[in-house]
């Protein structure tokens, strides 16, 4: 049971490394008249005002952190962050929204962010504050739709295995802000956007459904995922409609390329999953394993993915007896859910390795979101180790029958192995770690 803390701990100090108050001190520093960021210069003698806008879970401690730096250089703004995830603000309004389906205070706040947009001007400079989780809260209705068409949609798209972007391809093309679009309302003004990127490749067009990146899907792609997951006869006719009066040319697209508003934009990732593991991996040779960062591009259905992380450490284990190791990988696997429990992909992922690591000793696996949140829980995932299977006998607890109904979190909430962080205020995917000896 000690390496559960152990592991927990390099989980822990790979979370802290990427708090956004440590990766904007980083990145920014201030005077009067120039802002530097990731070493490009801005010069600001000729800015009037200076606007922070931005939506995600940890866009408000991110906006925090911007107002250590700037102060009252800072004119106004608006940032919507998930409910719990509020901070103290002084220069910039922070409102709370729901995630993952969005609700009327998104709503609200999004029209806050929208017109601090439309104030600004060519003298001005429009910062936007960006994380895992914009998508959902940085929300508008189309015209004949309703908020809860896109509370269908967006329940529809995560329980259908499609993955970030092409979930984010559909919300982009029924958004006036998304895609873009954010960018464009705030033309002429300099829009600069700090990213802290929740998605593999940290594509800056994908990331909250990139509001201030040039967008190369169209509507049709957003038709095309839609069929892909059997969707289109689920989903409220008018998201129909928008989708196919946006391919017949009757909608606008979202911002492309070669348009002029893109020429006023500059987008910077400030933090991202390769980071984080960077962190564990020092931490875990500190605590004396011998540590390899497999990947930080992880991705696929959990059922394909925990047989083999748990055939590499069961070889792993087998072939290099004498060292201890730990093995790191980050990314996103998703979940189809086909039942009606409570769970997230990170606890869905670690309760198939508990099934398979029953009889192995000596290999504790942790699967962890970087957020505190794995799915509509509590937790931020769960951790494993041969234990977990002795432990479900012990507590009458059938493993087959959580993993068909979703319902990981109850088992793991019976059996121990939870990971409660509470909201980490940051959102870099998932860590998961595999401790081997």
């Amino acid at each position: 049971m000690n390496n559960r803390k152990t592991v927990l701990e390099i989980f822990l100090a790979g979370v802290e490394s990427v708090k956004p108050d440590r990766l904007i001190g980083n990145a920014i520093s201030y005077s009067k008249e120039k802002l530097v960021i990731n070493n490009q210069a801005f010069d600001l003698s000729d800015v009037q005002n200076i606007y922070v806008i931005g939506a995600g879970k940890a866009s408000a401690l991110m906006a925090q952190a911007f107002e250590t730096i700037l102060g009252s250089a800072i004119t106004g703004g608006h940032i919507v962050t998930k409910y719990g995830h509020s901070v103290l603000l002084k220069y910039i309004e922070v409102s709370e929204a729901g995630h993952p389906v969005p609700d009327e205070n998104g709503l609200k706040g999004t029209k806050q962010i929208i017109s601090f947009a439309q104030k600004a001007d060519k003298n001005d400079l429009v910062i936007c504050l960006l994380s895992g989780g914009g998508s959902s809260l940085l929300t508008d209705i189309p015209a004949n739709c309703t908020l809860a068409d896109l509370a269908l949609l967006n329940d529809l798209l995560l329980k259908s295995g499609a993955d970030i972007g092409e979930i984010n391809c559909v919300r982009k093309h029924l958004s006036k802000i998304k895609g873009g679009q954010l960018a464009k309302i705030a033309s002429p003004a300099i829009v600069i956007s700090l990213i802290l990127s929740d998605v593999i490749g940290d594509p800056i067009d994908v990331i909250a459904s990139g509001p201030t990146a040039p967008d190369e899907s169209a509507f049709a792609d957003a038709k095309a995922v839609l069929d892909k997951y059997n969707l289109s006869s689920k989903v409220a006719p008018s998201i129909l409609k928008i989708l196919n009066d946006g391919e017949q040319g009757k909608l606008t697209e979202t911002l492309k390329k070669e348009e002029q508003a893109v020429n006023q934009i500059y987008n910077f990732i400030i933090g991202n999953n390769k980071l984080a593991l960077q962190a564990a991996k020092s931490k875990a040779e500190d605590l004396g394993f011998y540590t390899q960062i497999e990947t930080d591009i992880l991705a696929g259905n959990a059922e394909d993915l925990a047989p083999l992380l748990v055939k590499t450490a069961i070889k792993w284990r087998n072939e290099n007896k004498s060292l201890k190791t730990c093995l790191l990988y980050g990314g996103e696997p998703t979940v189809k859910i086909t039942g009606n429990g409570l769970g997230g992909r990170n606890q869905h992922l670690a309760l198939i390795c508990a099934k398979l690591l029953q009889g192995q000793a000596g290999i504790t696996i942790l699967s962890g979101g970087t957020d505190g949140t794995d799915g509509p829980t509590d937790a931020a995932g769960a951790v494993v180790d041969a234990e977990t299977f002795q432990n479900a006998l012990r507590l009458n607890l059938n493993i087959d029958q959580h993993l068909q109904n979703c319902d990981s979190y109850n088992f793991f909430r019976n059996e121990g192995g939870l990971i409660i962080t509470g909201p980490t205020q940051t959102n870099v995917m998932d860590i998961i770690i595999l401790l081997i000896e």
